[in-house]
């Protein structure tokens, strides 16, 4: 493989779409490279995936996990960043659209990412977010934290019972996380908070298709984590699927049993499909793609017949190491990304480099306080030494020195105190609307924070709307769409 003679000879342009784990990594191995790069992303800002359980569950904000694009690449001369959307690549023409913009390239790099895989069951993803990014989070921490309060003032015992019950679909690292941060917050932190409700009273349900939890990891690190989950007062199923859900209820099936469970909240954890990304690029290259919707790569993860143009990370299905696919992991992006940007300073120097070869750099699960699990090799550890390692790992990889600084501290403070500050109940979106129902059937689907205004602030206009009537029967609405 080789780069035609008049690219040699011109800047070489690198294209980069996504700013995530492997596309970032990419850009940093190129910043003293002969060429120019661009890298485009529809965020301007890096999020650490890892941690977005503890943002959804209030343990961080969202700042404290994620840094700006500008920021972490401001020394890197060759880079431009623009944020936008990619419309349409055409390898032909060498060139990528965006909405007002075309811009042409001599290597592309595509690291677009996975988003949530329902199995065929599109339709449960209003009712059971899932959790890729900091809007996912957001809207995870909403609901949680909307169940509680929403327990607080029902006064039917079967009602308030099912606003207390939390289900969580997929038993891999990040349900078991998301499963002991919940049972954490609700049999730790909150149970002075309320007034009409027990929050130890609250069910944590975590649901795995197969036969155990983390089933990529040791089956003796499997059961061990279950122990701990089942000591924090998850319940954990095992074997069991997910048929039917509503709004209300989820119907699962154990062997050839059937059970429905009254839940009000319902987080899904369980798998993860290609970006619409890998779905273009089979259209304009004819790339081949797996069940997954990931793009079958070769050993340089070119897309075949298309040498200058590279997939990685989570939206690339590479089988070159022992003939299975690598995992979705952070890992895997990086080690990716930092390789095909070498590759690609190789080829302009008429150089070879040694073929990719992942280094696994092992698997990590935090279940609570002195509770986790890693795996490295023939290193297995559980309990309070897994749980400082991965403590350390993550805060190692946090990107910028004060993400590191402030994650530290309120790590810090939570050990100690069992508090957990970012427990905001916010309307993500950028013309946010609160609407304080009258059924409590829309509460959990709607931003609602309460029945009753007494005093509401609009900044934009300066206005004050005052309202002391308490009656429950009323509904209010409030939207800023019309203040622009």
């Amino acid at each position: 493989m080789s780069f035609p003679e008049n690219q040699k000879k011109s800047i070489h342009h690198v294209v980069i779409i996504g700013g995530g784990f492997g596309g970032l990594y990419a850009a940093q191995t190129l910043a003293k490279a002969p060429v120019k790069v661009t890298l485009i992303d529809k965020r301007n800002f890096h999020v650490f995936q890892p941690l977005l359980y503890q943002v959804a569950t209030g343990g961080l904000s969202p700042a404290d996990i994620s840094s700006p694009l500008r920021g972490i690449l401001r020394h890197n001369k060759n880079t431009e960043i623009l944020m936008g959307e990619v419309k349409n690549i055409d390898p032909q023409k060498q060139t990528v659209q965006l909405k007002y913009r075309e811009i042409s390239y001599d290597s592309l790099i595509v690291a677009t990412g996975a988003n949530h895989q329902y199995f065929g069951h599109e339709e449960w993803a209003d009712k059971a977010p899932g959790l890729k990014t900091i809007e996912d989070a957001l809207e995870m921490r909403r609901r949680i934290f909307i169940a509680f309060e929403s327990a607080e003032k029902e006064t039917d015992p079967k009602k308030r019972e099912a606003w207390l019950t939390f289900a969580i679909i997929g038993g891999g690292p990040a349900g078991v996380e998301l499963a002991g941060a919940l049972a954490e917050i609700a049999h730790g932190t909150l149970t002075e908070d309320f007034r009409n409700i027990n929050t130890k009273d609250a069910k944590i349900i975590l649901i795995q298709s197969s036969d155990r939890i983390l089933p990529s990891y040791a089956p003796l690190l499997s059961a061990q984590a279950q122990a701990s989950l089942e000591q924090l007062g998850v319940t954990v199923l095992t074997g069991t699927r997910v048929t039917q859900m509503n709004n209300q209820m989820i119907t699962v099936r154990h062997s050839d049993e059937f059970e429905s469970i009254k839940a009000r909240t319902v987080l899904w954890t369980a798998g993860m499909k290609a970006s619409p990304m890998a779905q273009h690029l089979k259209e304009c290259t004819g790339a081949e793609l797996d069940k997954a919707g990931r793009v079958i790569v070769d050993r340089n993860f070119n897309i075949p017949g298309n040498e200058n143009i590279f997939v990685i990370g989570d939206v690339a299905n590479y089988a070159h190491q022992d003939g299975k696919p690598l995992p979705g992991v952070a890992s895997v992006a990086m080690q990716s990304g930092k390789y095909v940007a070498n590759l690609i300073k190789s080829l302009l120097q008429g150089k070879t480099i040694s073929p990719f070869q992942y280094k696994d750099w092992g698997s990590l699960a935090v279940i609570g306080k002195h509770a986790a699990v890693v795996e490295m090799g023939f290193l297995k550890l559980s309990g309070f030494l897994a749980w400082a390692f991965w403590m350390f790992i993550h805060v190692f990889y946090l990107l910028e020195f004060d993400n590191k600084l402030i994650v530290m501290i309120q790590w810090a403070w939570s050990y100690f105190t069992m508090d957990k500050g970012a427990r905001l109940i916010t309307t993500p979106g950028e013309h946010p609307t609160i609407q304080l129902e009258e059924h409590d059937e829309n509460l959990a689907q709607s931003p609602g924070l309460s029945q009753t205004i007494e005093t509401v602030l609009l900044t934009e206009e300066n206005a004050v709307v005052k309202n002391q009537d308490s009656n429950p029967t009323k509904s209010y609405v409030i939207s800023n769409s019309g203040l622009d």
